[in-house]
């Protein structure tokens, strides 16, 4: 596990678009496993700029996203593939075709799960997996449990995410008490994964995540597990972490 320590979320954006970056220059048909949140905006807006540059193409570069509201369409401005047209997709060379938002409105989300999953095996795997950490540690809506899930799930949503997702939302009420998320074994089964974080508020969650007792209480503690895992944090985000002697770079 590599760790980077960036000034700011400024910076951590870079940092992470850098890593992103040099997937796709490396392997321009990669399968990338994105994440949506506040964190990754950043890290999207820099990718752009690369891309309407010409330092870096989508065109053929294809995407699974970890998670989506159910009940949610592809129109509505809280839902999952909304955000990724808006934040990303409607200004890259993507090709629309390449990308893949679990369906929040699948009549037999069970069904969809299993064929979310095939979907990605029949792509060969996740070539570099983005995650964002939640306040409880949670990677895509994997939430604190007994055991870890491997498959694509329907997930209820704990109260802790339901209030930290209520700010995108008129109230708290409208906030989906479902989703469906990418499972654990579909993110270690990924050939890299990059987690990024930033803010105070994540510091524990990042604390336990990557020198905590690996348990599905904190599911972000399974990447410890991982071989491959660059780890991207704003000071704020990675200010436990000297005090518990993990090494960092910058």
């Amino acid at each position: 596990m590599r760790i980077y320590r960036e000034k700011d979320y400024d910076a951590m954006s870079r940092r992470a678009a850098h890593v992103m970056a040099a997937e796709i220059i490396h392997r321009p048909d990669c399968v990338l496993g994105l994440a949506t949140g506040s964190t990754p905006i950043g890290m999207y807006k820099q990718l752009i700029e690369w891309n309407k540059a010409g330092d870096i193409t989508f065109k053929e570069v294809r995407t699974v996203n970890l998670d989506e509201y159910k009940g949610l369409s592809p129109e509505h401005d809280q839902g999952y593939r909304y955000f990724m047209q808006k934040q990303l997709f409607d200004h890259v060379d993507i090709l629309p075709e390449n990308t893949r938002v679990p369906d929040g409105l699948a009549a037999d989300a069970d069904a969809e799960c299993a064929a979310y999953d095939a979907y990605i095996r029949s792509l060969g795997g996740i070539d570099l997996q983005l995650l964002g950490l939640g306040h409880n540690g949670h990677i895509g809506f994997n939430e604190p449990a007994d055991v870890f899930v491997t498959p694509t799930h329907v997930v209820d949503l704990a109260e802790s995410t339901i209030d930290a997702n209520a700010r995108f939302f008129a109230t708290r009420d409208d906030v989906p008490k479902q989703a469906i998320s990418m499972g654990i074994g579909a993110i270690m089964g990924a050939k890299k994964v990059l987690l990024a974080a930033s803010g105070a508020e994540k510091a524990d969650a990042i604390l336990g995540s990557i020198c905590g007792a690996i348990t599905p209480r904190c599911p972000g503690s399974v990447l410890q597990l991982h071989p491959n895992v660059v780890v991207v944090v704003d000071e704020a985000a990675g200010s436990k972490l000297k005090a518990a002697g993990v090494s960092v770079c910058g």
